[in-house]
């Protein structure tokens, strides 16, 4: 989920004192060979003849593969389907586009490959990606002027840079409506995160919103993003958790890839406790997590999850399912329920209308920000709120002025599966401005 903390050009620099958050701060052989070179694991989708005469359109997607924390593939497949799709449909705004893929390895100088490649093949955005180091490739794209489209949320960076447009309200948004759900229903709270530089914000914000609704603070304990058990830590998260006789905690485990390797120590380690409630975020926990977990009898039932999105039984996902069925059915990197799936669909949802918004001029990187920071309005088909980009946002006094929907779902496990716990959409952006992230 997160960087490791040897990693100490972090843009999320730790400071003294308590934990907390700060700001942050072609097409041809030629191209293949500088994939190789840059050791990226990259990937191209040409556009099909038969399209505009103009240039196609260059984008790049990139994520995490084959690596030992969080694994993002399907990010990548998605786009790569998704060029196919929009290719066989007339192409964007009548021109076709050209999807470069690249694997950042979880790693600060493969992700700032990544960013360079983007650049010598001249992409007009980078859209709908996952990378946690945020220092080494947002230098890169603010240098050359390249917007960040729809990244996962990851980084504080993500929520600050000049170039980035988030689709969604991120790690922020998600710990913030967590701890907000939380304070009424639950005792003592215990967060499992990762020992990372990056993970050292979630207890920031996931106590935004346990104390808004009056709740102390969680109790943080630190785990290996990487490990093989947790043990150690399910017993520590469980006697605080069970430490009032009274009144049930709850354990909120946010790790990633990891937090099924925990689930898996933790559901030894509660036979001998009183019983406790889990919870976590949408990343850390799907559909796929709760199935794999042992569904209704497994350890995840009753637990809360927050979400960006709607639940993918809803119809304003049938656009992006229809992609799947006719270009990449079949493709078990791609699942719809996945949140980096849905992220990159509404990703290349905004691309396409910033390109139609420009008409029969120039597409560009200068003119897709042009576009962005000219205060277009972007609607995606209702998964989440018109978006509109500006540093004079609600929450620019907290460090995060690129943060412009701060609408989280709240879900729960019922007989195995995720439901809406609630409905509508809950909105964390009073109790991000009370975080003490700055």
């Amino acid at each position: 989920m997160t960087g490791r903390r040897p990693t100490r050009s972090s843009f999320l620099r730790r400071p003294s004192g308590r934990s907390r958050a700060t700001r942050t701060g072609a097409l041809s052989a030629g191209a293949l060979v500088a994939c190789v070179s840059l050791a990226a694991g990259c990937g191209v989708v040409p556009g099909t003849t038969g399209g505009s005469e103009d240039d196609p359109i260059t984008v790049m997607t990139w994520a995490p593969q084959e690596t030992g924390a969080t694994n993002k593939p399907g990010m990548t497949s998605f786009a790569r389907a998704y060029a196919r799709w929009i290719n066989a449909n007339g192409g964007v705004g009548g021109r076709q586009l050209n999807v470069l893929t690249c694997n950042d390895h979880n790693d600060s100088v493969t992700a700032a490959k990544c960013a360079r490649r983007a650049v010598n093949e001249e992409a007009v955005a980078v859209v709908g990606s996952y990378s946690q180091h945020a220092d080494s490739f947002f230098p890169v794209l603010e240098g050359a002027g390249i917007p960040y489209i729809g990244g996962y949320g990851i980084t504080n960076a993500e929520f600050t840079s000049p170039v980035s447009y988030p689709v969604n309200g991120g790690q922020p948004a998600l710990l913030a409506g967590l701890g907000s759900a939380l304070a009424d229903s639950c005792g003592p709270v215990s967060l499992v995160r990762p020992d990372t530089i990056a993970g050292d914000q979630l207890p920031v914000l996931l106590d935004s919103g346990l104390t808004s609704g009056g709740h102390e603070r969680a109790q943080d304990q630190r785990a290996a993003e990487d490990a093989t058990e947790y043990g150690g830590q399910s017993e520590r998260a469980l006697e605080h958790a069970t430490g009032d006789p009274v009144d049930p905690g709850c354990v909120v485990p946010v790790l990633g890839d990891r937090t099924g390797t925990f689930m898996d120590s933790f559901r030894r380690a509660r036979e001998d406790y009183p019983d406790v409630r889990t919870a976590s975020v949408l990343g850390s926990v799907d559909q796929t997590t709760v199935n794999a977990s042992g569904g209704a009898s497994g350890p995840y039932e009753g637990a809360y999850v927050t979400g960006w999105y709607p639940a993918v039984d809803d119809p304003a996902w049938n656009g992006m399912k229809k992609v799947i069925e006719q270009e990449a059915f079949g493709d078990n990197d791609i699942d719809a329920a996945d949140a980096g799936v849905q992220t990159t669909w509404i990703a290349y949802t905004v691309l396409k209308k910033v390109v139609e918004s420009l008409g029969d001029g120039e597409v560009s990187s200068h003119t897709v920000r042009r576009a962005l920071d000219g205060g277009l309005k972007v609607g995606t088909d209702g998964l989440t709120p018109a978006l509109q980009w500006t540093f004079a946002g609600k929450l620019a006094s907290v460090g995060f002025p690129r943060l412009v929907n701060t609408e989280v779902t709240l879900q729960v496990v019922r007989q195995g599966r995720l439901v809406s716990a609630r409905q509508g959409t809950v909105d964390a952006t009073r109790t991000l401005q009370n975080a003490d992230v700055v």
